[in-house]
């Protein structure tokens, strides 16, 4: 396979041997050393056309970003329309799909309706990932709680969303009642605090007529760790043909009625609590400051 240095006379018996070779699976370099071929504009030529065995490719990032690329130019999409959607530039776009068709031209109406849809998208995407990062440093700031913030976060979370006495009507019961399994998790944790034994819990399902109620209820036993036979009778929601539902769909499972059994005096010590709480603000929060 040698031939003199320098003179590649028989070019064409040369690139036979270096397409064989290439076509064998060799890399430049082998081909190189193979053929005793120096000069890296002979070898290009030699070479033209065939492509890199796949072992010799290194890993790209953008390897994803292109056949992406490829594959929405297939379906029609112009260079605008793939940059928004990808966030890559026009000129890596073009050298990616140059071998492709040229899709259709559409009306530019049209076109214009594309562009901003795909602008609109990529936007809420950003927005998505915004807002997944900060709530995601959020809960990192919180980390473990102490006994006395969980106290004190179950006493407010009581006074805001569970039921309360009142001078005409005199009942003093603990009863909570939510739709959000994680502030139910934490309102047990709470009572789990406090010494409330579980079985002094009662739960009730509360629930729209059109939902499935038995896919609700076992939802709430299973995340409450009880059989769904101790549930007391669901209270069902008649539908009101004049409003419209919004709280439709598998995700929807009613709320969760939790009531605390002998709990007057439990009620009037959490009341008293919260009133403490108030007292305790001797001075406006700081602006700005958590």
């Amino acid at each position: 396979m040698a031939h003199p240095t320098g003179k590649y006379a028989d070019f064409e018996a040369l690139r036979d041997q270096a397409v064989a070779l290439r076509r064998a699976g060799l890399s430049r370099r082998q081909i190189r050393d193979r053929l005793h071929v120096d000069n890296n504009d002979i070898l290009n030529r030699l070479l033209q056309g065939e492509p890199a065995p796949d072992w010799t490719r290194r890993p790209n990032a953008k390897d994803d970003l292109r056949a992406k690329a490829r594959e929405l130019r297939l379906q029609g999409w112009t260079y605008d329309q793939i940059q928004v959607e990808l966030g890559c530039s026009k000129s890596s776009i073009s050298l990616w799909v140059r071998d492709l068709p040229k899709p259709e031209r559409r009306a530019p109406s049209e076109q214009a309706r594309l562009a901003n849809r795909m602008r609109w998208e990529h936007e809420l995407a950003v927005r998505d990932e915004q807002r997944r990062r900060t709530k995601e440093a959020a809960a990192l700031e919180i980390g473990p709680l102490s006994d006395r913030d969980l106290f004190l976060t179950g006493v407010a979370l009581y006074w805001a969303e569970g039921a309360k006495d009142k001078p005409y009507d005199r009942r003093e019961n603990v009863l909570f009642v939510n739709s959000d399994p994680g502030v139910i998790k934490l309102y047990l944790a709470w009572l789990d605090l406090l010494g409330v034994e579980p079985d002094r819990l009662r739960y009730r399902v509360m629930i729209h007529m059109t939902a499935d109620v038995e896919g609700a209820k076992r939802y709430w036993a299973d995340l409450v760790g009880v059989d769904v036979s101790v549930f007391q009778k669901t209270t069902i929601k008649k539908h009101n043909p004049a409003t419209v539902r919004k709280n439709v769909g598998d995700t929807y499972r009613g709320c969760l009625v939790v009531r605390v059994s002998q709990g007057a005096d439990l009620y009037r010590r959490i009341e008293g609590w919260w009133t403490g709480m108030v007292s305790g603000i001797t001075t406006p929060p700081a602006s700005g400051k958590v």
